[in-house]
């Protein structure tokens, strides 16, 4: 029997598929912009991936991962190769630092505005801009190098042209993994892109390191230029579906820029690990200044030194992000903060290891610790962050977040290179560690209190920031973002 009358079925309900305008019935998606999103979540294939590994079951994400992989060596590859470069030009922890700070410094000016137009912007669209402009800059910079004719004003005009880059990048980047995988499988995508990031900071060093000793920097350089091409070949094959938000015609950029700001004042759950994240970036992850110098002055290493070095803070680090990724998929807030307080004591442990000095293998454990704690504080915070943002805001949220990451490292970088000429690298690691510390106890606040410490302890859960009570001032949403873990996951394919 046909349900429908004279009109066929429609695909998706018993309702006709072609009806007069007059009596055409609405969408959900239409009658309800929430449902809109929903409809628009990615959904995973059917697999018998473990949990740990729960992002892998969609398509758009491994071919994200995957292209990622190739391009995040060559940068790792690029970073050790230029700083070693600028060392044999200048031998100046000064210029060190100039540079480093050319890189980070437009995401300071710009990293605010750059979360606006992520906001505004198809996500997979600007990252296929940002991709083929560094594309474009990393290999003049590699062909300078290659045919000999680099100048100290090439790297930091790169410098300056990849951190311009960056500048849109990176919000567009961290606010696109939700549309990647949907905010169930969020968590653990975060720790797996950590632990992208941390398996090529292993990689990538050591190669740098081998290469630099044996060939010279060029073919580092090369190396990089040629990565870009799987990635911007991998974000034109993806198909994501959410789109952004629609334009009220209203809000002006600057209305929507203080409409981040005031969220994120307004949200402790929020501020909170913002707050950490800066002081850490700022005093303590100024590695890009420390380590060749502790390679090159203090344990005469050289530059496979260098690259070991590097290396075995990246093995930590990966060790960090894997221990997330399998043992939980709850941010929790006390992890971030323990993680950051014993971040700030291995960097002190480091600064005495390289003043005594002990032996060069005995230092590795030690970098090696390091890279764990400070790989498990930012990705706790960076989850706990984009958990609690809500979709409308995740753009300019995570801008501010990344404006305070990225933005305070070139001065970071100044500081440590002008600590470092004037009382030696060990005190100048040594000072970083020490402030990571004290700003570490005075964020954590009450979590410190031994009874609040110890009922955690014995309910095994720490309790999350995204369930915090999120004020709502007039300008926010209408509802709360709940935390990932307590959602339902979208609904697997057929």
């Amino acid at each position: 029997m046909r349900v429908g009358g004279p009109f066929p079925l429609h695909p998706r309900g018993p309702y006709p598929a072609t009806l007069p305008p007059s009596r055409h019935r609405p969408s959900p998606e239409a009658r309800c912009p929430t449902n809109a999103r929903a409809a628009a979540e990615p959904v995973p294939a059917r697999g018998r991936l473990p949990d740990g590994l729960a992002a892998f079951r969609h398509r758009d994400y491994r071919i994200f991962w995957f292209t990622q992989l190739g391009s995040l060596t060559g940068t790792w590859m690029q970073g050790i190769a230029q700083s070693w470069l600028v060392l044999t030009l200048t031998d100046s922890a000064v210029q060190l630092g100039l540079v480093n700070a050319c890189q980070f410094g437009p995401t300071l000016l710009l990293g605010l505005p750059a979360g606006v137009v992520a906001d505004r912007v198809p996500k997979r669209r600007l990252l296929l801009t940002t991709q083929a402009v560094a594309w474009l800059v990393a290999s003049l910079l590699a062909l300078s190098v290659a045919t000999g004719n680099v100048a100290l004003w090439h790297i930091y005009a790169a410098a300056l042209g990849l951190g311009l880059v960056n500048a849109f990048d990176m919000p567009a980047r961290q606010a696109f993994a939700v549309e990647l995988v949907g905010k169930a499988d969020l968590p653990n995508a975060v720790a797996l892109n950590s632990a992208l990031f941390n398996t090529t900071r292993i990689v990538g060093p050591a190669i740098a390191g081998l290469l630099l000793a044996q060939v010279g920097a060029a073919v580092c350089f090369v190396i990089n230029a040629a990565s870009y091409a799987p990635v911007v070949a991998g974000l034109a094959l993806m198909h994501t579906r959410v789109a952004p938000a629609p334009d009220d015609g209203h809000a002006s950029p600057l209305d929507r820029l203080r409409e981040g700001l005031a969220y994120v004042r307004a949200t402790p759950a929020v501020a909170l690990p913002i707050a950490l994240v800066g002081v850490v970036a700022t005093f303590g992850m100024n590695f890009n200044v420390w380590v060749p110098l502790l390679a090159r002055r203090d344990f005469a290493a050289g530059a496979a030194g260098f690259g070991v070095l590097m290396s075995a803070m990246g093995v930590g680090s990966l060790l960090g992000v894997l221990v997330l990724a399998f043992k939980g998929r709850k941010p929790r807030r006390r992890l971030m903060l323990a993680t950051g307080l014993l971040f700030g004591l291995f960097e002190i442990g480091l600064a005495f290891a390289a003043a005594v000095p002990i032996p060069f293998l005995a230092a590795l454990p030690i970098m090696a610790a390091v890279g764990w704690m400070m790989s498990t504080t930012m990705a706790t915070a960076n989850t706990l962050v984009q958990t609690t943002a809500p979709d409308e805001l995740r753009g300019r949220v995570m801008s501010i977040y990344m404006t305070v990451f990225a933005g305070t490292l070139p001065i970071g970088s100044l500081l440590a290179g002008a600590s470092a000429t004037a009382l030696g690298t060990p005190a100048s690691v040594a000072i970083g560690g020490v402030i990571v510390l004290f700003a570490t106890l005075a964020i954590g606040g009450k979590d410190w209190r031994p009874r609040a410490a110890w009922a955690a302890f014995r309910s095994r859960r720490a309790p999350a920031l995204a369930e915090v009570a999120v004020p709502n001032p007039a300008v926010m949403m209408t509802e709360v973002a709940q935390p990932a873990a307590a959602e339902a996951p979208p609904a697997r394919a057929d």
